[in-house]
């Protein structure tokens, strides 16, 4: 529609011995032509006003600042796509190719966790205190964990569900525990602004002593992830989007 009303005005305002024609390159995409008499011809562009690249940034309180701010696109309306529990994309409406602008885009830091790796006792209890929010079976592991004496993990007693390992309770005692199965654990994986959806996991331990988690949700914590991002923003952004000017999609 842009683009036929730009090719009548240039109509209305070119030299008797010029015309205006519309030309498709190889890629399917129209160009707008001023042609003089001499048959030379000079392309006319429409004007355009989108981003080249989305400004990046990794936190929510960024972007609802970002937003909130009002510099750019001022009666503009905007979508937020909570892509994933790590991506966030603020886009707009589409333009006249059909194509929609991304204004900023958003990613989550989040540590690296190495589910489903054997680490020794030493690399365990650093992960779980450094990367992991603190729950009472992230405790409960670590006191098994920083506690186990490694001649008794190759006597594990495993009825496939939960392992015995024997851990020192005081100076020259010990006492048999069970490493509970599965447990609930919540590790950073989202934005840190919304609250760290907790999951289940498989702890299993073998000689070494060395111990691994493995994710036994399927999955699931992501959509819980993907809607405390969404609450997140609703909440932080609701003045935009009573005045229609934030849409937010998840």
């Amino acid at each position: 529609m842009i683009k036929e009303a730009l090719k009548y005005l240039l109509d209305l305002s070119i030299k008797p011995d010029e015309r205006v024609v519309t030309v498709e390159d190889q890629m399917g995409n129209d160009h707008i032509l001023v042609i003089d008499a001499e048959g030379n011809s000079k392309e006319i562009k429409p004007l355009t006003s989108n981003a080249k690249e989305p400004l990046l940034i990794n936190t929510l309180t960024g972007l609802v600042e970002y937003i909130k701010a009002n510099i750019e696109r001022v009666d503009s309306k905007f979508y937020l796509q909570v892509y994933d529990e790590k991506n966030v994309y603020l886009k707009g409406t589409l333009d006249i190719n059909g194509e929609r602008e991304t204004l900023v885009a958003v990613q989550a830091i989040v540590p690296k966790i190495n589910y489903g790796y054997f680490q020794s006792t030493e690399e365990l209890i650093i992960t779980f205190q450094s990367k992991f929010v603190p729950t009472k079976d992230r405790d409960l592991l670590l006191k098994v964990v920083g506690n186990v004496k490694e001649e008794n993990v190759r006597e594990t007693g495993d009825n496939g569900i939960a392992q015995a390992v024997t851990i020192k309770t005081g100076v020259a005692s010990a006492a048999d525990v069970l490493v509970p199965n599965p447990v609930s654990l919540a590790p950073y994986r989202t934005f840190l602004e919304v609250e760290q959806p907790a999951s289940s996991f498989i702890f299993r331990m073998k000689d070494g002593p060395s111990g691994a988690i493995f994710e036994a949700d399927g999955g699931a914590w992501r959509n819980q992830a993907i809607a405390n991002v969404r609450e997140y923003l609703a909440t932080e952004l609701e003045s935009e989007i009573e005045k229609g000017r934030i849409t937010i999609i998840a």
